[in-house]
């Protein structure tokens, strides 16, 4: 296991022991009352962490009107000028994204330094492959791990150098294995809490893809202590994709589905019946499996392991639990039938 340098974000604390999931506003930094909806939504779907662009000074007033209406930590997103960072101190921010590089000489980040200490708000050290510093491509060729890895040490030292070690860093790519290669690379040489993520990944359809690869493979190497799926796509899918992630390697809570492709042995609509399922139990916190079948002669055998679930047969289903068949519904009242067993489920 990592070890890990507790950095505490609002009430999180990043060490490792749980992993948080991050989303971003896509509102008009100008769209206050857009922003605030969109981030009660966001933290209604599950957001633990959430960021917003600050690009100039107007953007401040974001900061407390956000604030106002949710309970989860909010960043500023900070780019060139580092006065933005100091305001989104006194505005009351959890935590500051820059890179310390591109806001000005050593003055100016020790005036953000100064900031963040004096409410312990600690900092982000974001490194994109697309915004690599000059001299290191010139160095290393192309955004490489390496090159990545030391670009995010050179910003690193910059904050250190001021005694400031309250730190996350990303270091992302919009090329899988690039990530994937940087993140294992830079767990190795420091113990900060690190942030996950595909950058730049795509639409919904292969930013998933490409972020479930990303993520999950450093996930399952115990690498990543916060993470956000990228998506070109309204943020609360991010939020779901990300519970999916989780779910899927055991480190999120909630009803998890398995389904079967079907086949020529199929007599119902599985495919919607399992789309029904999927959105009906997206916010249920219950810590089971769920099978969603196609038929009956092989369905409960192979979802065995599912604590309840559903099997087609002739335009009817049977209900199952550990495997065994506990009931039969006609197919129009499977959904129903099965929302009940999960509501009943652990209550014997």
């Amino acid at each position: 296991m990592r070890k890990v340098k507790p950095v505490k974000v609002g009430d999180c604390i990043l060490n490792g022991e749980k992993i948080y999931v991050q989303s971003m506003l896509n509102t008009s930094s100008d769209d206050i009352d857009g922003s605030v909806a969109q981030s009660i939504e966001l933290e209604n779907a599950g957001c633990d962490i959430l960021r917003a662009a600050i690009p100039d000074m107007n953007a401040i007033k974001l900061i407390s009107a956000i604030k106002n209406h949710i309970s989860i930590p909010l960043v500023a997103d900070i780019h060139f000028d580092y006065r933005l960072a100091i305001e989104s101190v006194a505005a009351g921010i959890d935590k500051i994204r820059i890179n310390p590089g591109n806001i000005g000489d050593k003055d100016r980040i020790k005036a953000v330094v100064k900031a963040c200490k004096s409410r312990n708000i600690p900092i982000r050290i974001g490194v994109n492959s697309g915004s690599l510093e000059k001299e290191l491509l010139a160095k290393y060729g192309s955004p490489t791990p390496e090159a990545l890895v030391e670009s995010a040490m050179n910003h690193v030292k910059l904050l250190t150098e001021n005694d400031f070690d309250d730190i996350v860093i990303s270091i992302k790519s919009s090329d899988v294995n690039t990530m994937i290669n940087a993140y294992r690379l830079l767990a190795e040489n420091c113990d900060y809490p690190l942030h996950l993520g595909v950058t730049e990944a795509g639409t919904e359809r292969i930013g998933i893809i490409k972020s479930a690869i990303g993520i999950g493979s450093l996930l399952c190497d115990n690498i990543g202590e916060t993470i956000r799926v990228s998506l070109t796509a309204n943020p609360v899918k991010e939020i779901y994709a990300a519970k999916d992630i989780l779910k899927s390697i055991g480190r999120y809570g909630g009803v998890k589905i398995i389904s079967c492709p079907t086949c020529g042995r199929t007599r119902i609509d599985l495919i919607k019946l399992a789309r029904e399922v999927e959105e009906a139990v997206k916010n249920i916190e219950k810590d089971i499996t769920v099978a969603v079948m196609g038929c009956v002669v092989n369905g409960p055998g192979e979802a065995r392991e599912a604590d309840l679930g559903i099997a087609g047969g002739d335009g009817c289903v049977v209900i199952f639990r550990n495997g065994e068949i506990i009931g039969k519904v006609n197919e129009c009242d499977a959904l129903s039938a099965l929302l009940l067993e999960i509501e009943n489920y652990g209550k014997e």
